[in-house]
């Protein structure tokens, strides 16, 4: 039920994303040139790579600012950026053990308190 309820009247033109767009994976060069570092990339939702960006360290507020500005986000995608992160989270509970559940279970439980 809170699945279809989370992204009604979402649709999201596919763009081509990162993968796995975190403050760990970009930088600025000596040139103040942005880059990206490590993709994986695929076709989906833009706001799943804005939505890491803030798991896992977030990138300075202008950026946010400035991507905002040319791309508006839609109505939702804060709670959508939650669904969207959990997956990264399970991963890494996956990956690296119990340090992630707790993270994982108030994640779940915010998805399934605000659909």
């Amino acid at each position: 039920y809170a699945l279809p309820k989370l992204l009604a009247g979402h649709d999201p033109q596919p763009s081509l994303l990162h993968g796995d767009l975190w403050s760990g994976n970009a930088a600025i060069t000596q040139l103040q040139e942005p880059v990206i570092l490590d993709p994986a990339t695929y076709f989906g939702d833009r706001e799943t790579d804005l939505a890491m960006t803030e798991l896992f360290g977030s990138f300075p507020k202008e950026f946010y600012r400035a991507y905002n500005a040319a791309w508006p986000l839609s109505n939702g995608y804060t709670l959508r950026k939650t669904l969207y992160n959990l997956y990264h989270v399970l991963n890494h509970f996956n990956q690296f053990g119990s340090g992630y559940e707790g993270q994982a279970n108030r994640m779940i439980t915010q998805l399934v308190r605000d659909c």
